[in-house]
């Protein structure tokens, strides 16, 4: 990638999604005509590995009065469609999105260096650090080569510092929505302004636990903490429960009384049937069912832009922050009216990295009436409670696999033991397993081990479909 200044000619006019964009942006800095810009030298749809074309730095002066201070604002052009001729994005007919649907955006804030800078001399203007960009072409590049997408509310555990310093705390990502671009509605559809928040790993485990905008409003309280445009400052040096610890009791408590948002998490598992008669409906396990989706997914024509994905080189973390029962399906692509295969009973393998998470789960999840999901390769397991609508199970049938999907009824009774159980385990949000666990319900023929899953197919181009909503930046190492 370059930073330029991108003087356009007067004779060339940009294609429509492009202009939407550059039009509402030139309405909220009409003194930025030609703002600088990151640029990728070798466009995506001629075989460069960058989706975004373009990264626009603004100089915002802040607004004293909102507690907003004076930033650079970075915005990304790529993710949404720009062009309309399917030279990135194939349109979908009943889509009302343009694209992917959204387009991200950053605020960082000036350092005291900077602002020096600019009051000494401000004939001279500053150029923006140019990380930011690099920072949301990571993460563009991941929501393409796994077509997923990001919704407010979702976190990211970075794991590492975002400008690359070894003394900064900011190494996690919360997002929201860009609070003076909103959302806009564009000549290919709508598109959505993500605006990517740099938090303490402590405030995302409790956007992780109870509800990542519930965070982002505590962050905007205090300029300290981003200020009502949720502004990122690298140098921030306290988490925002340890600036104002009334926050954290607050949480805990809305979390008691509401449960949590967070409706699944990326983690490796296997099952297979438990069969108390000798009468056996069909054959099904993890192995059986990956065979099969990584056949049909293999049989499946790959479209342009599926055969030009790589392999992601985030890890699978994840964090669902959805309410919607369907959003937890593991694949775009599902067998046609594909029929619930139900089963007797089920002994579930989880992988130890998400043991604190399972009394989340029916804690805060299951016990409030919702439903949690686990997302392994191309399969998912979620757990639902009695009362979600639109589940394949019921309290007759508690177990069922609907394609690549396996659901497994929590009934009322249940959860109390499981949350017990748990506890007696030492289970919570520190939890860092060290041994095999196994926990038994024989009257609902249901068992849970906690141990690392034997290992399964391995994810290709050709398999890989819908992998993590939040993203982890270090190599695969769960």
């Amino acid at each position: 990638m370059s930073a330029s200044n991108l003087d356009k000619k007067p004779d060339v006019k940009p294609p429509p999604g492009l202009k939407a964009i550059i039009d509402h942006l030139f309405q909220v800095y009409p003194d930025q005509p030609n703002p600088l810009q990151v640029t990728t030298l070798l466009k995506y749809w001629l075989g460069g590995q960058d989706p975004l074309d373009y990264i626009s730095m603004y100089n915002n002066k802040g607004d004293a009065e909102k507690n907003v201070p004076p930033h650079w604002h970075y915005i990304s052009f790529g993710l949404s469609d720009l062009h309309g001729d399917e030279r990135v994005h194939l349109r979908e007919e009943e889509s009302h999105r343009s694209g992917m649907g959204f387009e991200l955006t950053f605020r960082l804030a000036k350092t005291e260096a900077e602002l020096q800078q600019e009051h000494d001399c401000p004939e001279k203007p500053l150029r923006p650090p140019t990380w930011p960009a690099n920072l949301l072409q990571a993460i563009g590049r991941y929501c393409f080569q796994t077509g997923n997408g990001l919704c407010f509310g979702d976190n990211i555990p970075w794991r590492k510092s975002l400008d690359g310093s070894e003394n900064s705390m900011l190494q996690s990502l919360l997002v929201a929505q860009d609070p003076q671009l909103g959302c806009i509605e564009t000549p290919f559809g709508t598109v959505d302004f993500c605006q990517i928040v740099g938090v303490f790993e402590h405030e995302l485990e409790q956007a992780s636990r109870w509800n990542g905008r519930g965070v982002l409003n505590f962050l905007r309280e205090d300029i300290q903490t981003g200020g009502e445009w949720l502004v990122t400052n690298m140098e921030r040096t306290m988490s925002v429960f340890e600036l104002f610890p009334d926050t954290l009791i607050n949480l805990q408590d809305d979390l008691e009384k509401q449960g949590s948002d967070l409706a699944g998490v990326n983690a490796d598992f296997t099952f297979k049937e438990m069969k108390p008669t000798v009468a056996i409906k069909q054959e099904v396990d993890f192995q059986s069912l990956s065979e099969r989706c990584a056949t049909e997914e293999n049989n499946r024509p790959l479209t342009e832009s599926q055969m030009k994905r790589e392999e992601p080189s985030f890890p699978q973390s994840m964090s669902l922050s959805s309410n919607s029962l369907h959003k937890s399906c593991p694949l775009d692509f599902q067998p046609q009216a594909p029929d619930c295969i139900s089963l007797d009973g089920i002994e579930i393998t989880l992988a130890p990295t998400v043991a604190k998470y399972l009394l989340l789960a029916i804690k805060d999840r299951i016990r409030h009436g919702r439903h949690f999901t686990f997302k392994a390769q191309h399969l998912a397991l979620t757990l639902v409670a009695e009362t979600v609508t639109g589940s394949a199970v019921n309290v007759q049938e508690p177990y069922g696999v609907l394609g690549y999907w396996i659901q497994v009824l929590i009934p009322n009774d249940l959860v109390p033991r499981m949350m017990e159980d748990f506890r007696n385990a030492n289970l919570d949000e520190n939890t860092e397993l060290t041994q095999r666990l196994q926990f038994d319900w024989p009257d609902k023929n249901l068992r849970l081990i906690l141990d690392q899953p034997e290992a399964t197919l391995p994810i290709t181009t050709a398999t890989a479909s819908v992998t993590a909503m939040s993203l982890d930046a270090v190599p695969p190492s769960m």
